[in-house]
């Protein structure tokens, strides 16, 4: 006869509860499928890390520490000068003269990108016949190769037999030295590199133009709303991710432009912004490696402030849908 196990009554004649709780908790142990997933992640991620840091990080390092030597390229050694180079940089004429450059260079060329592209984009944003291969058109030049790009806009400008004058000479006006002058210089290079941008900017912006609801902006039409007044109203307003996806890029490529300003002048005179100082400092003719590499030091700082601020405050206004 099976003995059956009852629990033990109190004196109240009440039956307690039972409560079987563990000193030790178990730790859930690591699954099979966890430890798995864990390793596909380091065979996919680690070769791009290692390739990141190997061709990334390691050669930014290197070149702060660089920027920090007194050293002939192509000498076998170098003195470390500490922060030398930076201070001749922001307390020489040169180096000033540069950071001016840069900074009329690209807000001329952000401004002027960004202004006539969104016009374009206005244009391009109708359903007429061939407006296909006016797109097309537009974008082109902002795929073709800088240098070419440079050589023909030299031709362009020739002041003897360039097309630029001919049409000049037509009206009685003589050309301008673009070359040989270095404000007419920094005009030149701004206008070409406002020209091969200008299809990028069109481009993007036409996307943002056709995302945009169209039950808002007839809703608008139906109040009573023209067209300027739902450009400015509606249609701008909406636009602000894509215009501000557009100043970053537009602005850091503008900063690093260096393929127009090599071609278009060589020496420099008027149009050595900090890349192409940089470039001029190491490579043309001065062969000072380690002042060079504190300019590209100051343009990377530049950029990084540049991006930091523009994400941090100029964010702040953009209205995402």
């Amino acid at each position: 006869m099976s003995r059956t196990a009852t629990p033990e009554k109190t004196a109240g004649g009440a039956t307690p509860e039972k409560t079987v709780e563990s000193k030790h908790p178990r730790r859930p142990r690591t699954s099979r499928r966890s430890r798995r997933d864990a390793l596909v992640f380091l065979a996919l991620a680690l070769p791009n890390i290692t390739l990141i840091a190997l061709f990334t990080y390691r050669p930014l390092l290197t070149n702060i520490y660089y920027s920090m030597l007194d050293w002939t390229l192509g000498s076998t050694s170098a003195a470390f000068i500490g922060l030398d180079n930076y201070k001749e940089f922001f307390t020489s004429s040169a180096g000033l003269t540069s950071l001016r450059i840069t900074i009329i260079f690209t807000l001329v060329t952000v401004g002027g990108s960004m202004l006539l592209g969104l016009l374009l984009a206005l244009a391009l944003n109708s359903r007429i016949p061939g407006v296909t291969i006016a797109r097309s058109a537009a974008f082109a030049p902002y795929v073709l190769s800088g240098v070419g790009v440079g050589l023909v806009w030299l031709f362009i400008f020739d002041p003897s037999f360039g097309v630029l004058a001919y049409f000049l000479r037509m009206i009685g006006l003589s050309s301008p030295q673009w070359v040989l002058d270095p404000d007419m210089a920094l005009i030149m290079v701004m206008v070409v590199y406002i020209w091969k941008n200008l299809g990028y900017c069109a481009i993007v912006y036409l996307g943002g133009l056709q995302s945009l609801p169209t039950d808002v902006l007839q809703a608008a039409s139906l109040d009573g709303a023209g067209p300027v007044r739902r450009f400015w109203t509606i249609s701008l307003p909406l636009l602000s991710p894509t215009t501000f996806f557009l100043l970053i890029t537009t602005m850091l490529n503008s900063l690093q432009a260096f393929d127009l300003l090599r071609i278009m002048t060589p020496t420099g005179r008027g149009t050595n912004a900090l890349i192409f100082e940089s470039y001029l400092q190491a490579f043309g003719g001065y062969s000072r490696a380690g002042y060079s590499a504190a300019i590209s030091v100051v343009l990377f700082v530049m950029l990084i402030v540049i991006t930091v601020v523009q994400i941090r405050y100029v964010e702040k206004k953009v209205h995402y849908a």
